[in-house]
């Protein structure tokens, strides 16, 4: 027992100067040296990126202050999009530069938890089956803390490592959160690339990118659709209508049944419907699960990217369907 006690104290001691001085200042006034951020661990360079990345359309997906796959990709479409060189390092002095040209806000604010945010209805647990989501009044988030997560664009780790020993279940508490700045937008995309090896999503208005997104693209069980499509139905807060001759290989009820919409919803907060039955860009319930998971054919990004995206778009907007090779030629 002693052992096991001592054992605890000094992972407690080993773990905790990962995350000292993780706070509001650390990550407004970081400075990138041009050392490799770790993949591996919360770096408040990485978290002040991804924010710039996020404010600048070329989203990282979840905003975990970790420098992997997602925040990678989104660097390196941002690089493009500016002209800049790019290579094996995904964050340079020129593309650090060149973020924090885009915008001089606090990256970490203070929020006062208000009472929307605490009052649910919120689910004890979310079904991990479709079959036992069917009967559920609504798909909500499991938790106040799940759902300012996801309100500021962030993973539960950041949202908990920003604010140590804080809750988010009473109203009034005030805590540190990512600086999410909303545009409102017209419809101005004027066709969507949808890359299937690289696994991830381009809006273009004419020949200029407008947003960039990580997506999970289909699967072996389901591939993605080919060709070029069109987007046929723009639906925030859908219902999910599941047809037994989709044969999820997890689902093992014959009969075809509804889900009701919430965030928490097999397709999340926004459905956009594409003009090949039963397929759509749609958001998740999951969104650290993008680009690291696979999907029923669709194409899946985090809620917030879904709605930013559906905003963008109009019935009638072509979505093409590419390989890497073909998308680097544009």
């Amino acid at each position: 027992m002693i052992r096991l006690l001592a054992g605890l104290i000094l992972l407690a001691c080993l773990v905790q100067p990962a995350l000292a001085g993780l706070d509001a200042a650390a990550v407004n006034n970081a400075e990138f040296k041009g050392k490799p951020p770790a993949d591996d661990k919360i770096d408040p360079v990485v978290v002040k990126a991804q924010v710039l990345l996020d404010r600048a359309n070329f989203s990282p997906g979840e905003i975990d202050g970790k420098l992997g796959e997602n925040a990678q990709k989104a660097l390196r479409a941002f690089a493009e999009a500016k002209g800049l060189v790019v290579n094996q390092q995904p964050l340079t002095p020129e593309i650090w530069s060149a973020l924090i040209a885009t915008s001089a806000d606090a990256i970490v604010v203070d929020y006062t938890i208000a009472a929307a945010d605490v009052k649910g209805p919120f689910l004890k647990k979310l079904p991990a089956r479709m079959e036992d989501m069917k009967g559920l009044k609504a798909l909500n988030y499991t938790s106040p803390r799940e759902a300012i997560a996801e309100k500021f664009h962030m993973s539960e780790t950041l949202l908990a490592a920003l604010n140590p020993g804080k809750k988010f279940d009473q109203a009034d508490q005030t805590i540190s959160v990512i600086n999410v700045i909303a545009k409102e937008t017209k419809p101005i995309a004027t066709r969507v690339e949808v890359d299937k090896s690289s696994q991830t999503v381009k809006a273009f208005a004419d020949s200029e990118l407008i947003a960039f997104f990580p997506a999970t693209v289909g699967s072996e069980e389901k591939p993605t659709p080919s060709g070029v499509l069109k987007v046929i139905s723009i639906d925030a807060r859908p219902h999910y209508r599941y047809n037994p001759d989709y044969k999820f290989k997890e689902v093992r009820s014959k009969r075809a049944f509804t889900i009701k919409p919430g965030p928490n919803n097999p397709v999340g907060s926004q459905w956009i419907g594409l003009s090949a039955e039963g397929y759509g860009i749609h958001g998740t319930a999951n969104p650290s699960k993008v680009s690291k998971a696979e999907s029923h054919g669709c194409v899946r990004l985090t809620n917030w990217d879904a709605d930013k995206l559906a905003k963008l778009l109009k019935k009638g907007t072509e979505v093409a369907f590419v390989e890497q090779q073909a998308a680097s030629r544009k």
